[in-house]
């Protein structure tokens, strides 16, 4: 269970929040002053803060510091009701994940701690085991098809060009664009993670290029879009391929003339921002059926890198898992968990069909079942020891043509076998709210 710390002056706030985020599924505290919130965080590990920016004595931005220097791995979420422009922008460069401009919603509240929760850069590990794949495991792979990968990121890296990530999900493209950006002249810059697929259309559009007071229902405050707010550095678009059409044109805009305007004003704004896409989705499909602008994707795909499945790199598979082992154990207080021969040999048979992420997922979930001082196979989950069930017959998968038919055809499987939503995405390796998406898309409610 994900814990959020809250932290506001104002009691009626703090209880409205923390009541609602314990209904949702959160484990939460409430703190009434930034002291008592480095004290909270002193004595435990919070996934997320929320936190108002103007409190007595030590403000939120102060708060936001002293947080990504004691503790780096937890992202920040900043409240205020006297948002400003400069203020939104200092926010984000000084490592908050977001901001929210009072009044919101309760909808934005869980919008805005999901996609957080969801985020995979190295610089905000630990909201979830795998979060933790960094440099180690990831860029020192001995599989051939990888090192090409990471040898031609190396080259793009310091350049400016557009960078299109693809693979199925689960394989890492949100750690190799992290890593893109670390790796480049920008890496003083922020690096902003903007997800195509968490709001609606004109949501997005605003998360995108910012807002003007009177936008729209809601737009309460002038707002900087994220692309804006990653002047200087990187914006990472993860799941572009969801774009809605009506966007497409103005992303494209912005890729070829760094220029655009927030919702509701005429007012064209320059933004030196570089761009790295990721998509799961068979864009050349797209394109041919018409769901995806063919110059955008031309425009998107200067330097083209598609990240290998888990299941085409078996070589990093025991250092990834030892990877992820030792930090899990120590993260849930099991020092000396090790596995047994018979488990380390059914995680080498699986196929992981949710790549990294669902070996991280399965893995925190046998060390936090495991009785004892080893991890034996009966701690894996079901479908690890089971892998003949776990993906569609070769023949089968073949008929379907395209890597998006397959993961339909996987997660439509998964989700008849599962008693409910939460369980099927721990089986698939991914968050609740990815599924519900998925599944609504695909029309299998």
């Amino acid at each position: 269970m994900a814990s959020v710390l809250i932290v506001d002056d104002d009691a009626g706030i703090r209880s409205h929040l923390t009541r609602y985020l314990t209904e949702i599924g959160y484990a939460t505290e409430a703190a009434s002053d930034a002291h008592s919130a480095l004290a909270a965080l002193a004595r435990a590990r919070f996934d997320a803060v929320l936190s108002d920016v103007r409190m007595a004595g030590m403000d939120g931005l102060a708060l936001l510091r002293e947080i990504r220097v004691r503790h780096p791995h937890t992202g920040v979420v900043l409240m205020t009701a006297h948002a400003v422009v400069p203020d939104a922008v200092e926010a984000i460069r000084a490592g908050a994940h977001d901001y929210l401009v009072k009044p919101f919603s309760l909808e934005q509240v869980e919008c805005v701690i999901g996609r957080l929760l969801e985020r995979t850069q190295p610089e905000e590990k630990g909201t979830g085991p795998y979060e933790a794949v960094d440099v180690a495991p990831f860029l020192e792979s001995r599989s051939p098809v990888m090192q090409r990968v990471l040898a031609m990121a190396r080259r793009a890296a310091p350049s400016d060009a557009t960078v299109l990530l693809t693979g199925e999900s689960g394989v890492g493209k949100n750690v190799l664009a992290a890593t893109l950006h670390r790796w480049s002249a920008r890496a003083r810059g922020p690096f902003v993670t903007i997800a195509c697929t968490t709001l609606r259309d004109h949501l997005l559009e605003s998360e995108l290029f910012g807002q003007v007071r009177g936008a729209f229902a809601g737009a309460w405050k002038d707002r900087p879009g994220r692309l804006e707010a990653a002047a200087g550095g990187t914006a990472f678009l993860d799941e572009v391929g969801e774009l809605p059409g009506e966007l497409q044109p103005k992303l494209l805009r912005f890729l070829e003339e760094r220029a655009f305007e927030r919702v509701g004003s005429p007012e064209t704004i320059m933004a030196d921002t570089r761009i790295v896409a990721a998509t799961s989705r068979e864009l050349g499909s797209d394109v041919r059926a018409g769901r995806f602008r063919d110059d955008l994707f031309y425009r998107l795909n200067v330097i083209g890198l598609r990240v290998p499945a888990l299941r085409e790199r078996r070589e990093d598979l025991p250092a990834l898992t030892d990877h992820f082992l030792a930090g899990l154990a120590a993260r849930h207080h099991r020092p000396g968990l090790r596995l047994t021969d018979d488990a380390r040999h059914a995680i080498a048979a699986y196929p992981w069909p949710g790549n990294v992420r669902e070996l991280a997922n399965a893995l925190e979930r046998a060390v936090v079942l495991a009785r004892g001082d080893c991890l034996a196979t009966e701690d894996l989950p079901d479908q690890v020891l089971a892998p003949t069930s776990a993906l569609p017959a070769p023949s089968l998968a073949a008929e379907q043509g395209s890597l998006a038919d397959l993961e339909r055809l996987h997660v439509e499987r998964v989700l008849a076998g599962a008693p409910t939503l939460e369980e099927a995405a721990a089986r698939l390796g991914i968050n609740p709210t990815t599924l519900w998406r998925k599944r609504k898309r695909w029309g299998l409610e």
